[in-house]
């Protein structure tokens, strides 16, 4: 029989963490070999029980490294024992790589201290739960992140795009994520779209209070159809509040890479970089996302909102362009680079942006004007019903602050025209998504403020917004950028740059070296709002990488607006 105490063995304790639980155990594959098990606030310890005590082996595991711990009687009904398992996933280095990544282990425990089989599963519960509490406690401390706890089980529903990417989200989706969900004990429900705006039809009409959170796996695509949906309803107030999550099934993958910089995680890629975004998932912390309200000149959809980026020129015509290269994943926007710089184009327009040092941090509904984007850490716990104790808490009870605009409040100036005419009651307001108002902008057929800086150049190669780190998985275009910096991270490369030198910084920004490179063509600049008006009859204009209407365009960003899962 396996000896359990309740005490530990003064051996077992170190000067730092007081061990709370100690047993001894077998293992599902032996019961021939011992292992002394010992639980801290931070660490499982195991060592291999052997003869000599110089031949003990030890293995720690950091509880911040696990997802879960469950406990389960034996299968067969002959064996009084219980089994209880923990799911670890922790940082290895990658074979044949000189990088670590995330990979997957679990340890598996025979509990079998008293010949009543009732007895030894609830001491395996016990372990469990232990376990799974130790882990919900190991959080990162990192300003921005809101800690607290929702009723278990956490509800979530999954959007899949099947069609994303290299058209293998689903089997990554089984291979992967499936198996992760339910070691973490999140319960969930799997929706695959079936046509384009399929996502954002269904989260503009859904029961939002059925959910607990929205998780997307698929490109960036499906996630900006999920976020315009939510601001589309009338209460966009409460919907944006409901986390998000993200697992990259695309090709670009830009949000993913960066929750995974943001992280402070050495960069990976494909199947490596969607562990660690599941990982992410599990832990299950909630930090506030800006977004970026966007105003088109024309078109039925005025105004959108944006999580990632807005570009024109050189970006947008390769993202565009690159869609007849899907079949080959990430790697279609090496080639789509490639085929562009062979006939690099020049793009004439004018440019202007409020400098972020001139401009104010306007407050949104994810943000109270009082904290100056900063977000107090809120710690709640609450009690655990035994069936829910085995795994750790996921989903945030968010501390929300009210806007301080009603939500029929419209100062978008989308379509100048109709925008100015609405406020002499000529024509009804724009159509379209509500949300705060566009504090800083003015209607597009008025100059723009004379606090605002206008760009000299009207000769441009490409125009990038970002709001995030990454452009791509391996583009760094925003480095120093945050999830709620209340920043646009503008770059605009002027035209005389030769295709060497583009093709330089493009491979610079694969570590987010491009801006250290002082190329006098490149300009970076950290702003709260711009406008952006073409001049040449044709071109590209992406949102998100999504294209939408071609012509003038100014956007401002919303600090804090919505949730992201992340860490």
């Amino acid at each position: 029989m396996d000896q359990k105490r309740d005490e530990p063995n003064p051996s077992y304790r170190n000067g730092i963490s007081q061990v709370l639980l100690y047993g001894e155990f077998t293992t599902k594959a032996s019961r021939k070999v011992r292992y002394a098990v010992s639980l801290t606030e931070r660490d499982l310890t195991v060592q291999k029980i052997t003869s000599a005590p110089a031949g003990r082996s030890k293995v720690v595991f950091n509880l911040r490294d696990c997802v879960g711990c469950r406990a389960v009687k034996a299968d067969d009904n002959t064996d009084v024992g219980a089994y209880f398992t923990a799911y670890f996933y922790p940082f290895k280095k990658r074979w044949m790589s000189s990088g670590i990544a995330r990979q997957r282990t679990e340890q598996c425990f025979r509990v079998a201290s008293s010949l009543d089989p009732h007895l030894n599963l609830e001491e395996a519960q016990r372990w469990a739960r232990a376990i799974s509490e130790g882990s919900a406690h190991q959080r990162p401390q990192r300003n921005g992140v809101l800690y607290s706890e929702v009723h278990r089980p956490c509800k979530v529903l999954l959007l899949l795009n099947p069609h994303s990417g290299k058209g293998q989200a689903l089997s990554l989706f089984t291979g992967h994520v499936q198996r992760m969900l339910h070691e973490a004990g999140i319960p969930h429900t799997l929706v695959v779209t079936e046509r384009q705006n399929h996502a954002r039809e269904l989260v503009r009409e859904a029961d939002l209070s059925k959910w607990d959170a929205l998780v997307i796996m698929s490109g960036d695509g499906l996630l900006f159809e999920v976020v315009n949906g939510l601001m589309e309803r009338e209460d966009w107030e409460e919907a944006i509040q409901t986390p998000l999550g993200i697992l990259p099934g695309g090709s670009g993958n830009a949000l993913a890479a960066s929750i995974h910089h943001y992280a402070g995680s050495q960069p990976v890629s494909s199947e490596e970089l969607l562990l660690s975004c599941a990982f992410l998932l599990c832990k299950g912390l909630v930090s506030r996302l800006d977004l970026t309200s966007v105003c088109l000149g024309s078109g039925p959809q005025q105004r959108l909102f944006s999580f990632l980026s807005l570009a024109w020129g050189f970006v947008a015509d390769v993202d565009i362009e690159s869609e007849k290269y899907r079949h080959v994943g990430a790697a279609r926007f090496t080639v789509g680079t490639l085929v562009r710089l062979a006939s690099l184009r020049v793009y004439q327009g004018k440019l202007a942006y409020l400098p972020a040092e001139t401009g104010h941090r306007s407050p949104s509904s994810g943000s109270s004007p009082t904290t100056s984007g900063s977000l107090t850490e809120v710690s709640v716990s609450s009690p655990q019903s035994e069936a829910s104790s085995s795994t750790p808490s996921f989903c945030s009870s968010l501390v929300c602050h009210s806007s301080q605009q009603s939500p029929n409040t419209f100062h978008n100036y989308c379509n100048s025209n109709n925008a100015f005419k609405a406020k002499r009651g000529d024509v009804a307001p724009t159509t379209g998504p509500s949300g705060p108002p566009d504090s800083l902008l003015v209607p597009l057929d008025q100059p723009v403020p004379s606090n605002w800086t206008v760009v000299p150049e009207e000769n441009f190669v490409l125009v990038l917004a970002m709001y995030q780190s990454h452009l791509a998985e391996d583009l760094m275009a925003a480095p120093n950028s945050t999830m709620e910096d209340g920043l646009i991270h503008l770059l605009y490369v002027k035209a005389g740059i030769s295709r060497a030198t583009l093709l330089r910084l493009f491979l610079a920004m694969e570590k987010g070296a491009h801006v250290a490179t002082n190329s006098p063509h490149l300009v970076y600049e950290k702003v709260r709002a711009l406008r952006l008006e073409p001049y040449s009859a044709k071109g590209t204009i992406t949102v998100d990488g999504e294209l939408v209407d071609y012509g003038p365009v100014q956007a401002q960003v919303h600090v804090g607006l919505a949730r992201l899962i992340a860490s």
